[in-house]
Order: structure tokens, then sequence, then C-alpha cells
């Protein structure tokens, strides 16, 4: 056979250009409903990009929650001062009330002008959220990262001086959805042996080397502590926990803290790139897992996931990009039984997040 010889003057191929296209002759299963109603039990209605819900008829956005059978609507919004909390009530709980839950937050930036009064002045803040009809607490990823105190020291997720925020949550009986730190590897250098290197370079906001920001590992076991320090209250890992890419670390948080949940949203990427894993982590933890997508709600996003939970499907396309925006691979489906299924598209939330009790 003839060697074949690479031409020395061919141009190379820009990363940006190559977009390979499969050759693989696999199953196509499309579920435009799931099996069970869902519970979105994360998402947002007024950051950008998510649709300006806030200033659109309430109607449009519950047809197209129909069409997916999303029952509840969880709205992480309304934290960002009690005129928003009060925009967010008005606007989508008192249009349909068993629809739509809204969460309340904290405003980090009075620290400096409180001062070591601010810890008791956020939880006082989270009661009257909650008397105004806030039904938990998110806590965004700032925390851990860029929240500073009065004096400009960084402050640390288990930071002991915010306990009563914690301790109040739990009295309130609110759910606490956390989200800090972020994929591992925005946390590592952006260079050729980062797999989001694309994402990274899109969204230079998005990178925390260290130094000068903590490691990954010191933000998320930051988040143990708190969670282990606070048995009495509910807290909710955003993105499986903060950390999909170790579903043994988060398995063992869970083992050990029997207050501690996840959601899945935003990270089916990561879950449908290790299904056997990701499949023993769902059969596991069957009682501890949240629907959620943090997806602007559209027709596309729903099926998705759900074909991701449903069918035992192959090697498919979890985002709508020609490059995915997570990284540059397929996702497999995980074919849940329905026992787990009802659980996590709603039966998890309706305890956690509702209140509901058998």
């Amino acid at each position: 056979m003839a060697e074949i010889k690479r031409d020395p003057n061919a141009t190379p191929l820009l990363l940006t250009d190559y977009k390979p296209v499969s050759k693989l002759v696999t199953k196509v299963t499309t579920v435009t409903r799931p099996r069970f109603p869902v519970i979105d039990a994360h998402n947002h209605l007024s950051l950008p990009g998510f649709g300006d819900w806030d200033k659109r008829p309430v109607a449009e956005l519950l047809d197209i929650l129909d069409r997916a059978d999303v029952r509840v609507y969880v709205d992480l919004d309304g934290g960002w001062g009690e005129d928003i909390l009060e925009t967010h009530l008005d606007h989508f709980k008192n249009a349909a009330p068993e629809r739509f839950r809204v969460f309340g937050g904290v405003d980090w930036t009075k620290w400096e002008e409180l001062g070591d009064r601010f810890p008791e002045w956020a939880a006082d803040r989270l009661r009257k959220q909650a008397a105004r009809g806030a039904e938990g607490l998110k806590i965004w990823k700032q925390f851990g990262l860029l929240v500073r105190d009065h004096q400009g020291n960084l402050v640390s997720v288990d930071d002991p001086r915010l306990d009563p925020i914690w301790a109040t949550a739990g009295e309130l009986k609110l759910p606490v959805l956390i989200h800090i730190a972020d994929p591992v590897a925005f946390f590592d250098p952006v260079d050729n042996r980062n797999e989001r290197w694309e994402e990274l370079h899109d969204h230079v906001d998005w990178q925390f080397p260290s130094p000068p920001f903590p490691s990954f590992l010191t933000v998320v076991n930051g988040l143990a502590r708190l969670v282990e320090r606070h048995p009495q209250t509910t807290f909710i890992g955003a993105h499986v926990g903060c950390y999909a890419e170790n579903l043994e670390w988060v398995g063992n948080l869970l083992d050990r803290c029997p207050n501690f949940y996840v959601d899945i949203s935003e990270r089916i990427g990561e879950l449908g790139r290790q299904p056997y894993s990701a499949r023993r982590f769902f059969l596991k933890y069957a009682d501890r897992i949240l629907f959620g997508t943090d997806r602007p709600p559209d027709d596309f996003i729903y099926p998705v996931y759900y074909r991701f939970l449903e069918t035992d499907d192959e090697y498919f396309d979890y985002g709508i990009e020609e490059v995915p925006r997570q990284g540059r691979w397929r996702i497999y489906g995980i074919y849940l039984p329905d026992d787990v299924l009802e659980k996590v598209y709603y039966r998890n939330a309706e305890r956690v997040i509702l209140g509901k009790t058998e």
C-alpha cells in the first residue's frame, strides 16, 4: 500500500471551524411530554437571556409549561431587593398561585454599610421576605468567590458569622437553594488542556483561576462543612451539589447529611457523559434529587431533559449549538425506572419545596 503523506503546505484547521458530523446510526426517541408531571425546581424569569418573562404575559409562559407538563415553576429571581420580590409575586404568583414559587435572597452589598450587624440584618430581612410570600432562599455563586465583609476580606462559604441566616431559614422551614463554585474547569488554567476552553473564551468573566480566587475544593468543602453544621436547615445543592464531575463526592455528602438535596439543573451535559455512574447515582439517591433546568423555558429544553432521564438513546446533542456550550461531547440517556422518575420529576420537590407530606 502506498504511503500517504501529510501535505506540509496544508492550512491548519482552526478549532472554531472544526464541527465533525457523527456517522453513528443510533436510536432517536422523541419525548415531548414526561412520564409524570414535572416541578422545575431551579429556574429564572428575569435574568438576562431567560426571556424577560417579567415583561410578558404570564399566559404565554403557561402555554409553554403546559406543553411540557411542568406543573410548578420555581423562580429564583426574587431576592434582589423587596421591590423585585414584590414585582415577581404580583406578576407571576398572583396570576397563577399554584404554578409558581418565588425565592428570596441576600443582599451582600449591605455588609460594607452595616458591618458586624449585617448577619442579623440579613436574617431579619429573610423573615420579612417570607412574610411577603417568599418560599425559599437562593444563594448565588458570588458567595465564596466575590462576597467580602466590611473589612474587605473574602467571606468563606462556612463563615460562622453567617449562622443566623441559615438558622433562620431552618426555623422558617425555607429551603436554601445554594449555588457556589462552578464547573471545575472554570478554576483551571485556560490552556490547551481545559475541556471548556471555548466556553471560557466566550465568557471571560466565568474564569476563576486560583490565585486570586480560592481553589474549587476550598469552596465546595466549605459548602460541605456549612451543611453539616446546620442539620435543621434544608439545603439544595444547585447543579448536582455544585460538583457534577465527581458524583462520589456528592454522594458522600448526601450520605452524611440527610438535610442535603441536589438539583440537576444545567448539568445533563456532565451527567450524560458518565451514564453508568449517573444512573447508579439516581437509583441510590432517588429520594434526594430534584428536577430543574436553569434554562429559558421553551419547546426544546424540556424534551432533551426528558430524553436524558427516560430513554437509553446514545450519543445525542444536549444543546442546540453547533458546538455544545458546555463542552465538545454528546450524552447518553440513563433510562430511569418509573418509581425513580416520579420522585425526581416531582415527588421530591413536592416534599422539599412545596412542603407537602405523604
